[in-house]
């Protein structure tokens, strides 16, 4: 077994995000942060349960503060909330041992470097290590995946296509919307989501059809499309800046998130169902069991101009959230919830990390990701055989 020497100490070092424990019961404190204004995290009563009993812990990021966060719940009842810095983080690919982060120009892959028995700082079972970064460059990266051949997937927002990664490029395209005459450093319909199964792509999510420079901006309200990549069919044009296809226990999922809603979408008539109302802009969506977990951010502006969803609210008689909800599926009832106050205002993607229950990260500028060392405790091959 490889020798390990985990030396993070997330509570204590400064200079390293710090992990703050909110307590079970639906209150509050502010994390370690320096600058004002701090972000009061206010939890529901019984999340911490549900983590524990869905074996689970949760991943999510917010490319306004440039964090990528995580959740996972302490054996006294008590929630940590773990973060670091990733500049302008956005899409998250979440494997048990695994994390790929999409950063300004970057793509990370981080590591968990701990065995099964082994715990960093006496309680963490992930200590998730950055041991690769590829470089594409600024192409407002945003959701990830990986194919069944390996091979990272992302959306290219900027030019409006599906892309891998290369070893001599930034990109390589593998796939545009047929409404994209060509690649464009234009992002004509910001394209935005992407949905997988079986680590195959099957579907994307645009704000538009738009094939002119920056066209989706003057068609938030309506028009955004569903589009079923493997036959560059569009399953449906009824949605307002959609995001997050995903699919789940042979379901369609994404989000209506100019209306905010959670919907359902029948893959071949494009019959929507709404699932769950959600009181913010939404952003990322991941599914466990019968579970669906999902973003919610505050406008930019002060309204969501131009949406359904700012009027919806308004006749709700309620206020947008930024946070984390976990909804039943078979309910359309929100379960459980992470709520931020103050400086985080906008959050982007979510994933969860199964069989895992208190995971932690080391960030880029972090003083441990010096002195932190592993290695194979097996020798590798001196002349391999050639490829």
């Amino acid at each position: 077994m490889a020798e390990r020497k985990p030396r993070a100490k997330p509570t204590k070092n400064k200079a390293a995000a710090a992990a703050a424990l909110v307590p079970p019961a639906t209150d509050s404190l502010e994390t370690t942060s320096a600058k004002p204004p701090a972000t009061n995290i206010t939890t529901s009563r019984g999340l911490a349960a549900w983590l524990r009993s869905q074996r689970c812990a949760v991943a999510f990021t917010s490319y306004q503060t440039g964090k990528l966060f995580l959740i996972g719940s302490l054996p006294d009842g008590r929630i940590s909330f773990h973060q670091q810095s990733y500049q302008r983080a956005m899409g998250v690919h979440a494997q048990s041992q695994r994390l790929y982060v999409a950063s300004l120009f970057q793509i990370w892959r981080l590591e968990n470097v701990l065995a099964p028995s082994e715990r960093a700082n006496k309680v963490f079972d992930r200590l998730f290590v950055p041991r690769n970064a590829q470089i594409v460059g600024d192409l407002d990266t945003h959701e990830i995946g990986v194919d069944r051949a390996g091979r990272l997937i992302f959306v290219n927002t900027k030019f409006s296509c599906l892309c891998t990664t290369s070893t001599r490029f930034g990109f390589r395209p593998i796939w545009k919307p047929p409404f994209i005459s060509r690649l464009a450093a234009e992002d004509r319909c910001h394209l935005n989501g992407l949905g997988m199964a079986g680590g195959i792509v099957r579907y994307a999510t645009a704000v538009s059809r738009s094939d002119i420079i920056t066209g989706w901006r003057d068609r938030r309200h309506e028009g955004g499309v569903l589009i079923d990549v493997q036959d560059n069919r569009i399953v449906t044009d009824e949605l307002s800046m959609p995001h997050s296809p995903r699919m789940h226990a042979g379901k369609t999922y994404l989000l209506d998130s100019g209306r905010g809603m959670l919907v359902e979408v029948d893959a071949k008539s494009g019959k929507r169902r709404e699932i769950a109302f959600c009181p913010g802009f939404l952003r990322g969506l991941a599914f466990h069991n019968e579970f669906a977990l999902v973003t919610v951010s505050l406008p930019r502006d002060g309204s969501f101009s131009g949406l359904e969803l700012d009027e919806v609210i308004r006749k709700r008689d309620g206020e947008p959230w930024c946070g984390v909800l976990v909804i039943s599926l078979s309910s359309g009832d929100i379960v459980e919830y992470l709520r931020l106050d103050g400086e985080i205002r906008e959050l982007f993607d979510v994933a969860v990390i199964a069989d895992a229950t208190l995971p932690m990260a080391i960030g880029l500028n972090a003083p441990e990701i010096h002195s932190m060392t592993s290695f194979d405790a097996e020798f590798g091959l001196l002349n391999p055989a050639p490829q």
